[in-house]
């Protein structure tokens, strides 16, 4: 599509749309999340800092998770690991990452768990699919060949997509779901009445919601159980069956 978002030919400079996306899409992420946490009543100013961490954290377990996608590569090719503007970040990667360095924060600065979760539900989903629109226009994250009108061509040399095919838009696929996603937080956010549900709500979701789209994923997905999951769908069946469980437990210990 557009993997180049400028460059500028006397000092070789070149910033690609990939990382201008990822960028505005922790921006949106971090607005978002100050916006639900006044209404939880927790100071921007920890959501600010949290960020921070967050973000440094996400992008390292983003690109540690990618090396295990097609490891032979990296190991041939060492110096591409760093090169993370060409795309070729793993969602759960820096997902796991971001939410053991936030549980860590939180519990040091004494906040409540449930309410933190909640205010980061929106915020991942609305960052996620501003995200995903990098995706797009890098041309990473592919879909698998179609006949179907809805599928795209890319013949930027620069894609990372392969030429000239039709294939399935995977990225627009998960720009939509988690678009969908982030209202329907917006929406639940409201509605909510026990401190973490929205959360669990989100990995349920998405959970789902990514376990589809893997089908239709062209790229090296890293395959488990003889290939029949990838290990998205592995790690996305494993967080939305677990969100569902601890919601049940919850109401059936609310009963007794």
């Amino acid at each position: 599509m557009h993997p180049v978002f400028f460059h500028f030919e006397p000092l070789n400079i070149t910033i690609h749309t990939y990382g201008v996306m990822a960028a505005a899409g922790f921006f949106l992420a971090i607005m978002t999340a100050s916006f639900f946490a006044e209404k939880e009543g927790i100071k921007k100013d920890f959501i600010l800092d949290l960020s921070t961490y967050i973000i440094i954290s996400a992008i390292i377990g983003a690109r540690v998770f990618y090396l295990f996608v097609d490891p032979s590569y990296f190991f041939a090719h060492p110096i591409e690991i760093f090169k993370i503007w060409k795309g070729g970040l793993v969602f759960y990667g820096g997902f796991i990452f971001a939410a053991f360095t936030a549980l860590i924060f939180i519990k040091l600065k004494g906040l409540p768990l449930g309410k933190i979760s909640d205010i980061a539900a929106p915020s991942l989903a609305i960052g996620h699919a501003v995200g995903r629109i990098g995706c797009f226009f890098a041309g990473c994250c592919y879909g698998r060949p179609t006949d179907l009108p809805i599928g795209i061509i890319f013949k930027d040399e620069h894609s990372l997509a392969p030429l000239n095919a039709c294939l399935h838009p995977t990225q627009l696929y998960s720009v939509i779901s988690n678009f969908l996603i982030f209202i329907i937080m917006v929406i639940f956010f409201r509605l909510k009445k026990r401190d973490g549900d929205v959360f669990l709500l989100y990995l349920f979701l998405y959970g789902i919601s990514r376990t589809i789209i893997e089908y239709f994923r062209g790229d090296n997905r890293g395959e488990l159980f003889f290939g029949i999951l990838s290990l998205s769908q592995f790690i996305g069946i494993t967080a939305s069956s677990a969100a569902l469980l601890i919601f049940i437990f919850q109401r059936l210990k609310k009963i007794k």
